[in-house]
């Protein structure tokens, strides 16, 4: 065993090392330019003349202006000029010294007092340490010779000393600060060295995998190299074979050379030009490329689209109108806007202004109505009308904005937007396309795609549109598009003022008899495998089944209920329960199909009606599936067991509650005027319900028809019930304008009523409502809810005070 040197004080002047660590037998040259290094070799060198010996000083690591605790006694070997002409002092690294107290000394430099660090190693060398010195040796050996530093291997293998041989990593340029620190602070020498062989180990394993993936990549452009110039060399053979035996070249050549199909193809300029670019890329790439077979994808896709394809109109304007009217009965509104974009077409077209600053004479409209009045039956037979091709597009459910715009060509998979593969599949640049159910369009993370419709549906914008995978432009200004959408509320404001609106309110019971007669009846004989000679319907019998069996703005359920009742009459046949040919009259109904399912109220009992009893009254509501009768009941509680206040029920929404605030309020202010005994009110709590209370309901136009069930409750005066009314009320009792007056007149007329009351201010809506309604209807506009009361009210039964029914 070595003696352990003895712990002694020193004092010495600092040299701080700047992000450097100088560890024991190393030897380094220090620039005397920086203040702080020269100040401490001239204190140094003023200290050694009054003792023996050379100059020391004592080297600190400084990290981010922390010390570091334990430093290096160094002396100053050399003082003269670096290899650059600097002042410079060449020091040699001897021992580890504990860093004390700060103290003075002469110059300008940084005095501390500092404790030598002892070290000592066990002689001989253990079995575990002598191997540990083997493992160092050799690993510093490899790092050395993978370095060319062959003059310092023998070096290394020099060194027997355990603490000399761990400081030796002091050299290695791979260790960073923190580890050199590590190192100094490491006062056992074979600590030392097992944290040099760790640290030495994990850097040779580190350029292992370093030089593993270099030489992969190197291996890989190699054999890209070599492919592509064979491939270069294969095509130059096989074209000198050609030009050889004069061959053109076979099929399977000529679909792979894009650049003669581009060159080939009626393109327009940008998008030639757009392809040419792609062809040159697709040159350039390896078969085994992905980006090869996205190109290819791309290029059949932009070659397949009808870049100057268009269909000529047809300018028949007579015929055109005809086609409509043979297709579909009613919806005048929609025949007559198709008839004057054809006309303004044809205009266009004689003069030559087919297009007008880029811009051609497309058209954007949407068909707002309930579900089965034909809006989407209508787009085909608008295309069959003039001439054009048809393309259908659901948007229901789109919930992804690349669905209309596209994906970027870098995803996997990536594909054109539905508005450009419905012109792909149509084969012409002015299509008819059909945007089936506009309004049941989502929005998620994934983007909005009603966002992504307004650059398609508007006019000015939409001959530039440019598809995400395409990044071409493409000019849409010549489509006509055909929006189709239940409910117009539905569609986000931007995207309804960007489109015509078309409204199908829905069709009377006269023209549901037409319908079903020339459209219904042949589809469903067809389907059932009836002759038209075998199955006739009376005209009693359709006008019943419209009218009592179904009960809609649309067909869709009186074609299904046609469909029943052809399937059971050739069920019947076949079991040979009935003979062929059977007419089908409005007696056989119930016997087939089972009873109706809509009795008109005035048909039904008078004491059954909904309106037997006061507090109920009849209005009128536009739902998504069309018009509706609604029916209002109120009621008061008893005084003695109900809590005053006002009670609403049936899933209403903000602004039909405060129509029923408005209401009361309205009778409370004036109940002396109009007779009411209105002191009920004060003390009785008063319950508003709307039956249907899995329906959601909203809007002011229920105000007046609340107004007169309250005012019926109150009075004790049957509401009558052929009258039904819609409105919206003021505080002062004025009847406000509403929406919507034909689709709830058509319902009335569907409900069996035949009075009507509605505000004056919408007498010029009567305009559209089909003359067959009017006539079965009596209309009434008025201004003030007094009115209303006098028309809706039955006359008192009683001169007696009548009784005020109370909630049970």
């Amino acid at each position: 065993m070595a003696a352990e040197s003895p712990a002694f004080t020193l004092t010495l002047p600092v040299l701080p090392l700047d992000d450097e660590v100088v560890l024991p037998g190393m030897v380094v040259p220090l620039d005397l330019s920086d203040a702080e290094v020269r100040a401490a070799v001239e204190a140094a060198q003023a200290a050694a003349r009054s003792e023996p010996g050379k100059p020391k000083v004592l080297l600190v690591p400084r990290i981010d202006g922390t010390y570091a605790k334990t430093g290096v006694l160094g002396t100053v070997e050399q003082v003269g000029r670096l290899a650059d002409g600097d002042p410079g002092a060449l020091i040699r690294g001897r021992s580890r010294v504990r860093i004390g107290a700060g103290t003075t000394g002469p110059g300008a430099a940084l005095w501390v007092e500092g404790a030598r660090v002892g070290e000592s190693v066990p002689e001989p060398l253990p079995g575990q340490v002598a191997e540990l010195v083997k493992e160092y040796k050799a690993l510093a050996t490899t790092w050395l010779k993978k370095r060319g530093a062959w003059q310092v291997v023998d070096r290394v293998q020099a060194i027997d000393d355990v603490s000399a041989l761990a400081d030796n990593s002091g050299y290695s340029p791979f260790l960073t600060i923190e580890q050199k620190v590590e190192l100094l602070e490491t006062a056992d020498p074979v600590a030392r060295l097992k944290l040099a062989t760790q640290q030495l180990r994990d850097h040779l394993a580190e350029q292992e995998v370093a030089e593993t993936i270099a030489k992969d990549v190197q291996e890989g452009v190699d054999k890209q190299q070599r492919e592509f110039l064979l491939r270069r060399q294969l095509e130059a053979v096989r074209k000198e074979l050609r030009e050889l035996n004069g061959d053109a070249k076979d099929s399977a050549e000529e679909s792979d050379d894009y650049r003669a199909r581009v060159e080939a193809a009626d393109l327009p300029e940008k998008v030639r030009e757009a392809a040419l670019k792609e062809v040159d890329k697709l040159e350039r790439a390896s078969d085994q490329s992905p980006e090869g077979s996205w190109i290819r994808t791309w290029l059949d896709t932009v070659l397949e689209m009808p870049w100057n394809e268009r269909t000529e109109d047809a300018y028949d304007i007579q015929g055109a109108k005809a086609v409509l009217d043979a297709e579909h009965a009613g919806l005048e509104d929609v025949k007559e806007r198709i008839t004057e974009y054809l006309a303004v077409r044809k205009r266009r077209t004689d003069r030559g202004l087919g297009v007008i600053g880029g811009r051609r004479g497309g058209a954007v409209l949407a068909l707002v109505g309930p579900p089965g009045v034909g809006k989407t039956s209508l787009g085909e037979s608008v295309a069959h009308a003039m001439g054009r091709k048809f393309v259908r597009v659901a948007l229901g459910g789109v919930r992804d904005e690349a669905e209309i715009r596209g994906h970027r060509r870098t995803y996997v998979g990536a594909l054109p937007g539905r508005i450009v593969r419905a012109v792909k599949e149509a084969g012409s640049m002015n299509p008819v396309v059909l945007l089936d159910e506009i309004d049941k369009v989502g929005s998620d993370f994934r983007g909005d795609p009603a966002a992504a419709l307004l650059e398609v549906l508007d006019p000015a914008q939409n001959h530039t549109f440019r598809d995400h995978y395409l990044e071409v432009e493409l000019d849409l200004s010549d489509v006509v598009f055909l929006a189709t959408a239940n409910v117009l509320e539905a569609i986000p404001e931007a995207l309804a003022d960007r489109m015509e609106i078309v409204r199908l309110d829905g069709y009377t019971e006269d023209e549901k008899v037409v319908i079903a007669r020339d459209h219904l009846l042949p589809r469903q004989l067809e389907r059932a495998g009836l002759d038209k000679d075998e199955v006739t319907l009376d005209e009693s019998a359709l006008r019943k089944l419209a009218g009592e069996y179904t009960r809609e703005a649309g067909v869709r359920t009186l074609e299904r209920s046609i469909a029943r009742l052809l399937r059971k009459i050739a069920a019947q046949h076949e079991l040979g329960e009935r003979e062929l040919p059977f007419t089908v009259t409005d007696g056989d109904l119930r016997a087939l199909i089972g009873r109706p399912h809509h009795v008109p109220e005035s048909a039904q009992d008078p004491a059954e009606r909904r309106t037997a009893v006061p507090g109920v009254a009849t209005g009128l509501a536009v739902t998504g599936a069309g018009g509706d009768v609604l029916y209002v009941e109120a009621s008061l509680a008893d005084p003695e067991t109900g809590a005053a206040g006002l009670t609403l029920t049936g899933q209403l929404g903000d602004v039909m509650k405060e129509s029923a605030q408005i209401a009361l309020s309205f009778l409370r202010s004036h109940g002396a005027e109009l007779e009411l005994p209105v002191a009920d009110l004060k003390d009785r709590g008063v319950h508003i319900h709307f039956p249907a209370g899995a329906v959601p309901k909203d809007g002011p136009s229920a105000g007046i028809t609340m107004t007169t069930a309250l005012a019926s409750l109150l009075s004790g005066r049957l509401v009558r019930t052929d009258v039904a009314m819609t409105g919206e009320v003021s505080l002062t009792g004025r009847v406000l304008p509403i929406g919507g007056v034909k689709q709830k007149l058509l319902a009335a007329h569907r409900a069996g009523v035949t009075t009507v009351i509605i505000p004056k201010r919408n007498e010029p809506d009567l305009d559209d409502v089909p003359a067959e309604v009017l006539d079965k209807l009596d209309v009434h506009a008025v201004t003030d809810v007094r009115q209303v009361l006098e028309l809706a009210l039955a006359p008192a039964t009683s001169e007696a005070a009548p009784e005020v029914p109370v909630a049970a």
